[in-house]
């Protein structure tokens, strides 16, 4: 093991595991993300701490829950004194962060790191303030001679989610990043190093320089796809009769045809992602750092992508809730390993800090998981994930607007049994060994009463541990 290893964490946003071939997908055109975890260990079961962006991605950052670390919902800033990775490692880490941020005052460099580029503007008035400068990206699009379509409610001109797809490949974010991930992994390449790479791709809008990549017609599509979720939450139930009466978009959702196109335009939407996994590669090879770099690779979430008739996160199902997890480290694996059990992104960073051979803080929630790792087993410990309201848009109707605020808390086990948890909604209960797509809610059956107690009270007891207060159902 080299002393002092670099860490590259790359967070890609709302990117599903069957994006990837080494989770099963077996038609997608991804060549780096395969090539990278051919020699990497790639986790079976990896989940957020809470399916959308704000909570999750602080959650990637510091080790706690959400209810710990305060970003319960989208538009909150990270508290100052909430330590992040960049805090954890030594001074003479050169620690960069660069892309999305998400957790208030984008532009502006904090946390620890040293290094900072900024890309999203749409943040300015809605948690920051519109008096910060505008982001790197902005004045980048500007030097390449692009104008801001997009606009903000105080009139602050921006470039848009949808206007920035509308451009070619070399000008998404993703690339942005990677212009300046290339450039600093050879500018440190005598130092230790963080670099945090964080981007927008392939979150929608659904529609990108790719759309033509996969034809929505072929596209493959599991038994869940366009099945309404009959018997489970009210929430879920609401969000299902919602999307075919809108338009998406710009696809309109009362056909299985439109539902396809935005899939397939999605998938596509993966291709960015792939492009600069390749790049990182490339210049870590190029630069002799590839053999000292632990290469982390994660999404804050997934994305239904029509699957029980729902489009975006905001749900326990695994296309929602679990994510890839491939992670390189060379001097322990140079082929590919697979990792059974249940990751939960809490133990993210205490990983990372581990494995890069220094102590974590007893403040940080997650366990560092590196002897597991090497054993290619995470035990039989089950991941718990947090539902804890929206808060930054509206979701459609009034209805799904007051069922999106229950709390909720869901338990996956080891032994694949997934309990979804809220005392003022359907709870679920699924058998992922028998039901993987998750079609058939047993909470209602009694001959699973003794389980539901059981999981039950391990939720109770991780509530105890780490200070949760949410309600939840007497089981």
């Amino acid at each position: 093991m080299p002393d002092n290893p670099n860490i590259l964490l790359f967070i890609s946003d709302q990117q599903r595991t069957d994006t990837m071939a080494c989770y099963g997908n077996d038609w997608i055109q991804s060549p780096h993300q395969d090539a990278l975890a051919d020699r990497s260990f790639v986790f079976d079961n990896t989940y957020v701490t809470q399916a959308v962006c704000t909570p999750s991605r602080a959650s990637l950052y510091t080790g706690l829950h959400p209810h710990t670390h305060g970003c319960m919902i989208n538009r909150m800033k990270l508290r100052d004194e909430i330590p992040t990775i960049a805090e954890m490692l030594p001074a003479s880490y050169r620690k960069a962060h660069f892309g999305k941020w998400h957790l208030g005052n984008d532009t502006v460099r904090q946390h620890g790191f040293d290094e900072w580029i900024s890309t999203e503007d749409n943040h300015r008035v809605n948690y920051s303030s519109p008096d910060l400068p505008y982001t790197d990206y902005y004045h980048w699009m500007k030097e390449k001679g692009y104008e801001p379509g997009g606009k903000l409610p105080n009139g602050d001109q921006i470039f848009s989610a949808r206007q920035r797809y509308e451009c070619p490949p070399e000008c998404q974010m993703a690339a942005f990043v990677a212009d300046h991930s290339e450039r600093f992994i050879r500018e440190t390449v005598d130092n230790p190093w963080l670099l945090v790479f964080s981007t927008f791709e392939p979150h929608p809008p659904m529609t990108g320089p790719y759309d033509d990549m996969y034809d929505p017609a072929e596209i493959p599509v599991g038994p869940g796809f366009l099945k309404h979720p009959e018997g489970h939450s009210y929430f879920d139930r609401a969000r299902a009769e919602h999307y075919p009466r809108v338009t998406v978009d710009g696809e309109e959702l009362k056909d299985e045809e439109g539902w396809r196109k935005l899939r397939a335009q999605y998938f596509g939407l993966v291709k960015i992602i792939d492009d600069a996994v390749g790049r990182m590669v490339e210049v870590l090879e190029e630069t002799g750092q590839f053999e000292s770099t632990i290469f982390a690779f994660t999404s804050d979430h997934g994305e239904m992508a029509g699957d029980h008739c729902m489009l975006e996160k905001r749900a326990f199902y695994e296309e929602s809730a679990r994510v890839p997890f491939i992670l390189s480290v060379p001097w322990m694996t140079k082929e590919q390993r697979r990792v059974k059990g249940n990751f939960g992104h809490v133990d993210m960073v205490p990983t990372l800090v581990e494995l890069a051979g220094h102590q974590v803080p007893p403040s940080v929630e997650g366990r560092g998981r590196a002897r597991e790792i090497e054993a290619g087993d995470m035990g039989d410990g089950a991941a718990v994930m947090e539902w804890n309201g929206v808060g930054d848009r509206n979701l459609g109707n009034p209805t799904i607007n007051t069922l999106a605020t229950l709390p909720w808390r869901s338990i996956v086990t080891v032994d694949r049994w997934k309990l979804n948890l809220c005392a003022g909604d359907q709870c679920e209960l699924f058998d992922l060994n028998t039901d993987p797509y998750e079609l058939t809610n047993l909470y209602n059956e009694p001959e699973h009463a003794d389980r539901i107690r059981v999981m039950a009270a391990e939720v109770r007891l991780w509530q105890h541990e780490t200070g949760d207060t949410a309600p939840l159902p007497n089981n």
